[in-house]
């Protein structure tokens, strides 16, 4: 496939407005794509305008599944006023493509799908199988995910590389997330007579309080380092003159594996449960996302593998093995596959996904491209 082809392929998914769904355009997009190359797949169309796609490739002579994984949403464009070009229209210059989703991800996904093809239509001799994994919804709540997980998709992969945007480097642990909300109920009175009510939000800033200093006992992770969490989201109280009698807020933590999510949802509990008994206050919790940590230890085979490989392909940079505190799409794949080796690596620019003017490289883009299929040709020997 000439650069120019591969090029038209990144284009065309950005110009897929998936921001938070619509994904099934995005899979029958590839799908079609597939079809003229000959590279088996499946659509799994859920929700209306929602999908996942996974396909595969190769001859299954060997236990070695090597899994390609990456999202077809992207976030909202909050702003579109405040974009130089507009967000779904790709635009190229001084070697950079700009639009909504050209770092995260569809660079990479673009870069999966084009390697596939290329591996096919060259012939590669693959002892085991390649897998495609493409989801919906990766930006909020992980609904497709969470669906191939249920059906086993991962199970027998023995290694994954996440194409997130990463700059060309090696990610080989990243935290797990986990958002929760925290109601508080109180007694509601005319604010001249506050001591006969209760205050919801006075509630709600005793958990705040508590919030501050609620993980510095925490293990420090050897790869991760220590939890990192906060208060995000506040409302309470209806008219200035009235006690409120509800107040809620929202918080995020990056648990690691040394304190992983149980911990902290025990952790967040035991807090509530000590403010209800010895107050007057009464605050409940509940669980809105839970993403486990990933982490593959730097020093196994596969990581080592995946550096090496984009080491030698990356031109203009140096290639580096680090840690990041978001979450991926592996932190669902990994509840069903603990011993699954993970990398995320994926191509410019992981510092403006989400923001406005978000673009990759093109050096970058082609030359993922390279480090994925070099990645099969020796994981495959």
């Amino acid at each position: 496939m000439q650069k120019d082809e591969q090029l038209q392929i990144l284009k065309d998914l950005i110009q897929i407005q998936t921001p938070n769904g619509n994904e099934l355009a995005v899979s029958e997009y590839i799908g079609k794509l597939f079809d003229r190359y000959h590279v088996p797949y499946k659509i799994d169309r859920f929700d209306d305008n929602r999908a996942n796609l996974v396909a595969e490739i190769g001859e299954g002579k060997t236990d070695q599944v090597l899994a390609f994984e990456g999202h077809q949403d992207t976030v909202a464009v909050s702003d579109p006023d405040k974009w130089e070009h507009q967000p779904f229209e790709p635009f190229i210059t001084d070697g950079k493509l700009y639009g909504r989703g050209s770092a995260d991800m569809k660079s990479g996904l673009a870069a999966e799908v084009i390697s596939l093809i290329e591996l096919v239509a060259d012939k590669v001799p693959i002892k085991g199988k390649i897998r495609l994994i493409a989801t919906a919804g990766e930006e909020y709540g992980t609904p497709g995910a969470n669906r191939l997980a249920a059906n086993g998709i991962a199970k027998d992969v023995s290694a994954m590389v996440v194409g997130e945007p990463t700059s060309g480097q090696v990610v080989y642990a990243h935290s797990g997330s986990l958002n929760y909300q925290i109601k508080s109920y109180g007694k509601a009175v005319h604010s001249s007579i506050p001591e006969k009510g209760i205050n919801a939000i006075v509630g709600l800033s005793k958990y705040i309080d508590a919030e501050a200093g609620l993980f510095d006992q925490a293990p420090k992770d050897p790869f991760l380092g220590t939890v990192k969490h906060s208060v995000t989201l506040i409302k309470g109280g209806e008219q200035v003159n009235i006690i409120p009698d509800y107040a809620e807020l929202a918080g995020n933590i990056r648990p690691t594996l040394s304190f992983d999510n149980d911990h902290v949802i025990q952790t967040i509990k035991t807090a509530i449960d000590k403010i209800n008994s010895e107050t007057d206050y009464h605050l409940e919790f509940s669980l809105i996302h839970n993403f486990r940590p990933v982490e593959t230890d730097p020093k196994n085979q596969f990581v080592q593998l995946a550096k090496n490989v984009a080491s030698d392909k990356y031109q203009d940079r140096s290639v580096g093995l680090t840690t990041i505190n978001g979450a991926t799409d592996a932190s669902v794949f990994i509840k069903n596959n603990p011993n699954m080796a993970v990398v995320v690596l994926g191509p410019d620019a992981w510092k403006v996904a989400h923001q406005t003017n978000e673009y990759t490289t093109l050096d970058s883009f082609y030359e993922t491209i390279q480090v994925y299929q070099a990645i099969v040709k020796r994981y495959f020997g």
